[in-house]
């Protein structure tokens, strides 16, 4: 287990309530904050539950005994932590490498707070610096998408399945492409706007405005960035 993804880990876990519902994201610092959540449930000085915003988050709860609810049942969550793909001086976030950038942002923007966990590695000046910026396509609608997307100066790659043939598919059924863009972008709010006023376009990985703490893990501890 990495040190530094623990430390970011731990970090987050000092900011969840004792008791209530929070979101749950997707990751491998996600899975260490899961599991070290799962041991203060198991010693009884938790008592929390979570909107898994994944299949993966969802395994990591029943794995790891985390008592588990939806949004029916609590629409508005206390707090949801997850981890980023980038994070620029904006604390504005590149998501969806894992591809459940769909979900996750629903159970985000259901939350009064969102707490980022990742390591150093993630933070970057300006969002597409080192990862591609996927958007999740519904399936009828990916030709004319692709073709929209080339008239905005970008290149779409669907994103294949690594052991299956064809493209991957989502939880929700629907396709990814990751948008590679000729330099990094300058203003990625409106580039969220843009990509989301494409018909057939569903949800992007640029989560604007969201974030409320990044707990950045280091090999000696952790620093905590705030709007």
């Amino acid at each position: 287990m990495s040190q530094v993804k623990l430390n970011a880990a731990r970090s987050a876990l000092k900011a969840i309530p004792k008791s209530g519902s929070i979101g749950l994201g997707s990751g491998s610092t996600v899975a260490i904050f899961a599991k070290e959540l799962g041991h203060l449930i198991s010693q009884g000085e938790s008592d929390i539950c979570v909107v898994p915003s994944s299949y993966q988050a969802y395994q990591l709860a029943i794995s790891h005994g985390i008592p588990l609810t939806n949004l029916d049942q609590n629409p508005e969550l206390t707090l949801t932590v997850d981890g980023a793909d980038e994070v620029d001086k904006n604390l504005n976030l590149t998501k969806g490498g894992g591809g459940a950038l769909f979900r996750e942002k629903i159970v985000a923007s259901a939350s009064k707070k969102l707490v980022i966990i990742i390591d150093e590695s993630k933070l970057v000046d300006k969002l597409a610096s080192r990862f591609l910026i996927p958007i999740e396509v519904l399936p009828f609608s990916l030709g004319v998408v692709q073709r929209k997307i080339k008239d905005m100066g970008i290149e779409p790659i669907v994103r294949e399945a690594a052991k299956k043939m064809g493209p991957v598919v989502t939880d929700n059924g629907n396709f990814l492409i990751d948008l590679k863009f000729p330099k990094p972008i300058d203003n990625p709010a409106i580039v969220a706007t843009d990509l989301k006023l494409i018909p057939g376009v569903l949800e992007t990985g640029l989560f604007i405005d969201m974030t409320d703490e990044v707990h950045v893990g280091k090999e000696d501890g952790v620093s905590i960035l705030k709007k």
